[in-house]
């Protein structure tokens, strides 16, 4: 299909028609948005052809060439898709009784001693089928998709048994093949522990090392590897096992790291060049040190913090420092139960209190690069598949946080087609 988008109020995070594409942005770069104002946007098959402003383009030779679908965006803006970079959004059930516990004042760690958490949504996904599990992620997604979302991560971690595991990683595959998403795939066998090994963790991790990532990468079903380094999950030391057993079979690393301690699993990141860390919300001095050497995105996670009522991370200390951020939803029914995103970005500005342009930078082409993928998505460039949203009549780009119980989005266009 081809397509022309013009008269656009402002087409937001232009490249440079020269820059390389495989980029992150960090520390002061994130609050300098490249846009052009009255501009067009030209798509063709699935992929960016070009872009400018109206007055630099010949309307009647670009009509004339081929046959384009016009878009007319007069009066609204025009974003790259959002890049969700964590998200658990195969799961069986939600725990709205769990968020009631939370409510009355049981703790998190408290939850899960008594079978709730992650070992609640294990019990509900081993008795739900696979079919009925697609099902219900394939709704989410296309919820997802309306709010402005184009790619997505999604981990395992609800199974916990190499059966599970397994079903849940192949339903994953089944979504990359029918949806309209880029969809990234994480084999996170090492969410939790299991019931049955709760007084032999290293018994556990030996399951997740020997037996299910073989069957994982024989299958071909993950294109990442993930480990809950944390007080009460795993330790620094058996998240360097299972990372190091993940990079034999070609995976690369994704941690979840310092939601509720200062783990280690930041350091261990960086030794394993992990492509995120993410949740940070006990971040030091030594932690930001290890990450302004590294490659690896940092990644934030408000919903989280937001649901369960944790100390945000220090997302300005983090940039004022230097470093790059990415944002994501971490979709989950335990702790963060939203794919908005349109969300995210306005808790961002409230909670870290991020500029507009640095949430955004964070959202789209900040959470590409955590999921390997900013070389094709993420910003609007020159042979990038033509993911981007075009929103409601708005002002203008800092209007997308302030107004933060709406959806902004008016169409959706993903691999270069008008969604329906």
């Amino acid at each position: 299909m081809k397509l022309i988008i013009k008269n656009i109020k402002e087409l937001v995070m232009v490249e440079s028609k020269t820059r390389g594409h495989h980029v992150k942005i960090s520390g002061d770069a994130m609050t300098r948005i490249r846009t052009i104002k009255n501009a067009y946007l030209l798509i063709d098959d699935n992929r960016i052809a070009d872009y400018g402003k109206m007055s630099e383009i010949d309307m009647t030779y670009v009509l004339n060439q081929t046959t384009y679908m016009q878009i007319d965006a007069s009066d609204r803006l025009v974003f790259p898709c959002f890049c969700d970079s964590h998200t658990h959004l195969v799961y069986a059930g939600s725990r709205e009784i769990e968020h009631v516990d939370k409510i009355r004042g049981m703790g998190h760690e408290e939850i899960a001693r008594k079978g709730g958490g992650i070992l609640n949504s294990a019990k509900l996904l081993h008795e739900t089928s696979e079919d009925e599990l697609y099902d219900k992620a394939f709704a989410r997604l296309e919820e997802m998709k309306w709010w402005g979302t184009g790619a997505v991560e999604i981990k395992s971690g609800y199974g916990l048994t190499t059966e599970d595991e397994l079903k849940i990683l192949r339903v994953i595959k089944r979504l990359k093949r029918h949806s309209s998403l880029t969809i990234r795939a994480t084999f996170l066998g090492a969410h939790a522990v299991p019931a049955p090994y709760r007084h032999d963790q290293e018994g556990y991790v030996d399951l997740v090392i020997n037996e299910m990532l073989p069957q994982v990468a024989a299958a071909n079903l993950a294109d990442f590897i993930d480990v809950f380094c944390d007080r009460g999950f795993f330790t620094a030391e058996e998240t360097e096992r299972i990372l190091m057993a993940g990079m034999k079979h070609g995976l690369r690393a994704k941690i979840h790291a310092n939601e509720l301690d200062y783990s280690g699993g930041v350091q261990v990141g960086v030794k394993y060049n992990a492509l995120s860390v993410d949740h940070l919300e006990c971040m030091g001095d030594a932690e930001i040190e290890a990450l302004l050497e590294s490659d690896t995105m940092p990644t934030l996670l408000p919903g989280s913090a937001f649901f369960l009522g944790l100390p945000y991370a220090p997302a300005r200390k983090m940039l004022d420092a230097g470093l790059p951020l990415a944002l994501a939803s971490d979709f989950n029914p335990g702790s963060s139960p939203s794919g908005n995103m349109q969300l995210i970005l306005a808790m961002a500005c409230i909670k870290f209190k991020m500029l507009p342009e640095e949430a955004l930078y964070a959202s789209m082409l900040n959470g590409a690069y955590a999921m390997g993928i900013s070389d094709e998505l993420g910003s609007i460039g020159i042979g990038k598949i033509a993911n981007v949203f075009i929103t409601k009549p708005i002002p203008n780009l800092q209007y997308m946080p302030y107004s933060y119980g709406d959806n902004k989005v008016d169409m959706v266009i993903l691999n270069g087609k008008v969604q329906k």
